[in-house]
This record gives C-alpha cells, structure tokens and sequence, in this order.
C-alpha cells in the first residue's frame, strides 16, 4: 500500500506507484449507472443527458465482439433490428438486416398474406440444405420453370419422376438450358441435364459445400440410396456465406433469421398462424402500451399453442412494473419505449412515457435478474446513442429514422429543393392509421391497433408523417455503425457487449451526467460553415 505521506522524489510521490495510490485512496470518478439513473436525483435522462467515461484501451477496434442475446434462444452476430414501420421494414430490409447480422422485423399495417408472403421472401432468400425445394415432372414445359423463375426468382428446378421430393432424381433444369429457348411448349425431358453431380442423404453441410465448390455446379441435389431426391444445395447460398459471414440464420435449416408485427386482437390469431407456416422466427406483440390484459392473454395464448417454436418480443413498456408483467405472462424478450421516437407524440399528446435513457436502464436492470433480454426501441439518432443504449442493459436497438430513407426501405423517392427524399411515417400518424383502414377495412388496421383506438370515431395522433433524406444502402451504412460500436466499446475499455454489461452492473464502467452547455460542447460548433 502507498501511504500519502511517502514521499518519493522531490517532494512528490513515485509515479510508478500511481495506479495502486490510486486504488488505495481515491473515489473512483464520475457515476455509477445506478447514481446516475436515481430519478430523485436527476430526473429522467435521455441518451444526450449523459457520457460514459473512457476505460483501458488494450485490443483492436476489430476484436470487439457484437454477439448479443435478443430472446431467450436466439442470439444475432450485431446488436440491430429495423422497426415494423410501414416505411422502414419490409422484405428488401429483413433481408438486409439479416445479412448484415441483424433483425428486420416485418409491419404489419398489411393483409395477413402480404405479411406472410414477405416473411416468406425472407426465409427462401438464403438455405443450407433445401428441404422443401420446387420440383417439376419431365412433362413439365419450359414456360413452368419461366412462371417459378418469375414467382420466385430462382430457375434451378429439380426434375423428379411425379414432380415430387422423395422421387427418383431425373435431371435438373437451370437458367442455361433454357436462356436462348424460344419454345415455351418444349418439354423438360428434352432440355433438362442429366449429368449431374449429386451427394448422398446424411451428409454434413460443410462436406456438400465443398462437393458444390469443386464441382463447379450452381445445384447439389441431395439423394437417398435409391435415388430419390431428399433435399438441395445452391451454389448462390455459398457465396452469401462468403459474403455475409455474419448473416444472423437458424442454427438447423440455416435460414435467414425474420420477425414480424402482429397486434393483440382474435384475427392476430389467424394472421399469426399464417406467419408460422411461412417460418416465422420471432413475432412482435406492437402496442404503444404493452401492460395490457391483450399482450399477457396473446402471450399465454402462443405459448400454449407454438410452445417455443417462435419467441416472443412483448411491449413497448418503459417501467420495471410493466416488465413484470409481461415477463411472468411468459414474454422471451422485451421492447422498451415509448414516445422517444423521432416521429412519435405520445409523450406529448398523452402526457405519458418517460426518457428512454432512464427507462432502458430501469427495465434492463430488473429483466436482467430473470433473464430476459431488452431491446432499446426508440431515440436513436446515432452510433453514440446506440453504444450509450447497450451499456444501459439493452441486448440491442430496434431503429426507425436511423434506416429510413435507405435504398432498402419502402417506398418511392422523390426530389424536394433539390433533395432526394423518401416518406417517412410513425405508425401513429393519421396517415398511417388512414392507409390500412382504407386499403381492407375488413382486416382492421395495425396502426389504430397498436394505440387502441380502431374504435374511435375520432383518431388521436400519436405520431407525425414527413421526409428523410435518401441515405443510400444499409449494406453500406450498418457497416459503419458496426464499426463505430467496435470503436465506442474499445475506448470504454470492453472487448465485448457481454463485459461491457457486466462492467456497467459493477460500477467498473463510469458514467457522466452532461449539463446543456456540456452538449453542446460536444457537439460540432464554433464553424463560420
């Protein structure tokens, strides 16, 4: 121990002993999570009220590891998932955010079999092995395998004795055989090719990747000992391992890893179970105000019917009471905010809500202790409030605005003063709650749903419509946020989101609250442009 009055040189203490001086006599600086987040004593804080603290920097930026844990049983490459937002998450951005790692998940301000059929998009779009794949007869005809190339934007076509898998294995019929074929009517006998390269049933998926690359075919069929085929590999999925290795997939059929939006009403039921059939992995009970007797009844309602086939992410809540709730009613994972969206009103319209720092703090906290993971839904603006929302406890953010506007997101663009611009929406707006509505009164609307008020004459608008800016592809743009979060954690001093929380729990990991000057400060300022 180095007493205060050991004096070393001149006067002064030995500098080699500062780190243990440090650690016998001084008050760790700044704040702890839970000092600074003591609502007495701050208030409410959102992401700018505060400022983490600068750790040990022992590792490369690059070694950060993003894994985190988004339900009870599924864990993602990176902490990102796209909102159910009418202009923000359809198939082109699930895709997308899987690719990259992530979670898109699906609105539901749509027909049950538009929902389906773009969760099914999203589960086709990249397989290990294909267990299910098409199959055509050789009495089929070429203008078949243009209709399936159409419906489904593949034309590798296994050709079986009764078009069916478990047939004898014919031939197959690729894009090449029929490229320049003028005659719709020709036969598939007569152009499918039946030299091929095939690989027995029980084989592993890492021994027929390599049949696939050596043997230089777009197609591996898989077959029994006789002969009948059991399954298919695809040259194209090989490649999207080589090009997305972090693509978030199912640990079993290797699929995409999709989620969607369903409400809490009884035709949810029936939308539900056609999301199921589609592979669904992770269904979004979307209310504004989770702790509700219609999110406890839907959720004890799935588990009983789909057991643990899909997870649940309940919510949005923002106090530890709502939490409780939903988490004893059996929810895997749940959704925190609620009004700190860029587009949303509520907390000014109904005077209820609370700062999503705050709140992300207080639910992570006490989830934590039944292990139920969090996700930030709300309030992101940047790569700095995104590292700020998981050093609170979230598992990862759910971001609207921030994806907005990007290539993949619905929507058409269009130029204003010179500025190419995309619809942006909340799902409160008027104009979202007067889209589903109008497009099939019959389905009821997500929208209205979601804020309980399909029944009012009156609608109240808890959100805003407006404009983005185009900002380009996510395929550009969620790299640079992965790679602004690797470099926020290795100057927090935490090569992991794992230690970074645990760091935080602690009190290892410091925190500062920041004044009104404080952020402007460190803000960009100062410029004469």
């Amino acid at each position: 121990m180095v007493h205060q009055d050991e004096i070393k040189i001149n006067g002064f203490l030995d500098p080699k002993t500062a780190a243990q001086y440090l650690k016998d006599h001084e008050i760790p600086d700044g704040l702890s999570a839970e000092e600074v987040f003591d609502s007495r004593i701050n208030g409410g804080l959102t992401y700018n009220d505060f400022l983490i603290l600068p750790g040990y920097v022992d590792f490369p930026a690059s070694e950060a590891s993003l894994e985190s844990r988004i339900t009870r049983n599924i864990v993602i490459n990176t902490p990102f998932m796209s909102s159910p937002m009418d202009t923000v998450t359809e198939t082109e951005m699930a895709i997308n955010m899987a690719l990259l790692g992530g979670v898109g998940v699906i609105h539901n301000n749509c027909t049950i079999e538009e929902q389906a059929e773009m969760v099914r998009k999203v589960k086709k779009f990249e397989n290990g092995f294909i267990t299910d794949p098409v199959c055509l007869t050789p009495t089929h005809n070429v203008a078949d395998v243009h209709r399936i190339k159409q419906q489904f934007g593949y034309s590798g076509i296994p050709i079986t004795e009764d078009g069916q898998l478990y047939s004898k294995l014919l031939g197959i019929v690729t894009a090449r055989d029929i490229q320049f074929h003028e005659d719709d009517k020709t036969l598939l006998k007569d152009v499918m090719t039946t030299d091929l390269v095939v690989a027995r049933e029980g084989i592993t998926l890492e021994e027929a990747n390599q049949i696939l690359r050596s043997s230089k075919k777009g197609k591996l069929p898989i077959v029994n000992s006789r002969g009948e085929l059991v399954a298919l590999l695809a040259r194209s999925d090989l490649l999207k391992n080589l090009n997305f290795p972090l693509a978030s997939k199912t640990a079993d059929s290797k699929q995409l890893i999709c989620a969607a939006a369903i409400g809490t009403r009884s035709d949810d039921k029936l939308r539900l179970e056609k999301l199921v059939d589609a592979g669904l992995d992770i269904v979004i009970l979307d209310s504004s105000q989770g702790n509700s007797i219609y999110q406890v009844e839907m959720i004890k309602y799935i588990k009983q019917t789909y057991g643990n086939q899909i997870d649940i992410i309940a919510g949005n809540v923002v106090t530890r009471e709502q939490a409780a709730t939903l988490i004893e009613a059996g929810a895997d994972a749940l959704r925190v905010g609620m009004g700190s969206g860029s587009i949303c009103i509520t907390q000014e319209v109904m005077a209820v809500g609370r700062p999503q720092g705050t709140a992300v703090y207080k639910v992570s906290q006490f989830a934590h202790r039944f292990g139920i993971p969090v996700i930030a839904d709300g309030g992101i603006q940047n790569v700095g409030h995104i590292t700020k929302a998981l050093a609170l406890g979230a598992s990862a953010v759910m971001m609207g605005g921030l994806l907005a506007g990007t290539t993949e997101s619905p929507g058409e663009y269009f130029y204003h003063e010179g500025k190419r611009l995309k619809k942006y929406r909340g799902m409160g707006s008027l104009d979202a709650m007067e889209y589903g509505s109008n497009k099939n009164e019959k389905i009821g609307n997500a929208a209205t749903q979601r804020y309980f008020s399909e029944r009012d004459v009156v609608k109240v608008a808890q959100g805003v419509a407006g404009a983005v800016v185009d900002k380009g592809s996510v395929r550009k743009f969620v790299p640079y946020l992965i790679t602004g979060l690797q470099h926020g954690l290795q100057d927090i001093g935490a090569n992991s989101l794992s230690s970074l929380r645990e760091a935080v729990r602690v009190g290892k990991v410091r925190f500062e609250v920041r004044t009104a000057a404080a952020q402007v400060e460190g803000g960009v300022h100062g410029l004469y442009s």
